[in-house]
């Protein structure tokens, strides 16, 4: 099984997250964090990285989604 590790940065104001990288492993992400951490605007807020895993070549979201002025799934 491969897998993947999604490093982002994300804040309670919208608009404001932030896809880092893709790492293959959680130790590289982790190694992400500690440079990005240093970086300006991200030294504000140090516990705002998210390590997400991923498998590779399968879908991850499997629902369809709802928009805000449909009302319901829109179907293709």
């Amino acid at each position: 099984m491969d897998l993947v590790y999604l490093l982002s940065h994300v804040r309670d104001e919208p608009g404001n997250d932030k896809v880092i990288g893709i790492y293959r492993s959680e130790a590289a992400a982790t190694a992400a964090i500690e440079r990005m951490k240093k970086k300006p605007g991200f030294s504000d807020y140090p516990d705002g990285f998210v390590v997400d895993k991923y498998k590779l070549d399968e879908d991850n979201w499997t629902e369809g989604f709802f928009t805000g002025s449909s009302g319901g799934p829109r179907k293709s």
